[in-house]
């Protein structure tokens, strides 16, 4: 797990954390480390969760599957990323989705109660991280309201422009990676992905965008 502190360094919850001050803290959070392979899931919609998770290798898709197949995607996590805090409140009932490995990956756990709850050791940076925790949540909820910015157009087309406008931005550039694969983009906007790669074709066609694979290029 020690190999891993750096990367937890840099994650929001610790932010403002010194990396020996993270490597003390483990123990204080009841850290626990996971390994997962491609296709597992980590987590499964039902489950009761008792930790936050914090992704220090590899990928993963908050995802969504309905009685008949049918699959949503509404996330998607890498190295650093959190995932979890929504079920931090007591009572807030079992898991909503599913959260599968994309790629052979690694998680941490901590125990929400040693999160949010100072310890009698009195950590001097424990204060710093349950702010953190609450800045995060501020986030996720903003991203949230970005994701149903997307899903609030009417039509494919200006789906996959709110999307891909709102990723230029993120990422600073008119030339940017996504992290899905055609259907998975599809998914991510609860669109049928013929339909999808008709209107990115017409988008091309057009001299709106540019695109191979994932790498997408704002015209």
């Amino acid at each position: 797990m020690k190999k891993y502190v750096p990367i937890l360094a840099r994650t929001q919850l610790f932010r403002g954390v010194e990396a020996c001050q993270v490597e003390a803290m483990l123990h204080c959070l009841d850290a626990r480390l996971c390994t997962y392979q491609k296709g597992e899931y980590i987590l499964r919609q039902g489950d009761t969760l008792d930790d936050i998770v914090i992704m220090v290798e590899g990928s993963a898709h908050i995802q969504k599957d309905d009685y008949w197949g049918s699959r949503s995607i509404l996330g998607h996590l890498e190295a650093g990323d959190m995932f979890g805090e929504a079920y931090a409140a007591p009572e807030s009932g079992p898991l909503l989705n599913d959260v599968v490995a994309t790629d052979n990956c690694a998680a941490i756990f901590f125990d929400v109660r040693r999160v949010i709850t100072t310890c009698s050791s009195a950590c001097v940076f424990h204060a710093l991280v349950v702010q953190n925790m609450f800045f995060a949540i501020c986030e996720k909820n903003k991203a949230l309201v970005q994701k149903l910015g997307h899903m609030s157009q009417r039509s494919t087309k200006e789906k996959l422009l709110s999307y891909l406008s709102e990723e230029a931005k993120r990422q600073g550039s008119a030339a940017f990676e996504i992290p899905f694969n055609r259907q998975q983009l599809a998914d991510f906007l609860s669109v049928d992905r013929s339909a999808m790669s008709n209107e990115l074709c017409k988008l091309r066609d057009a001299g709106i965008i540019r695109f191979a694979r994932n790498r997408f290029e704002l015209l």
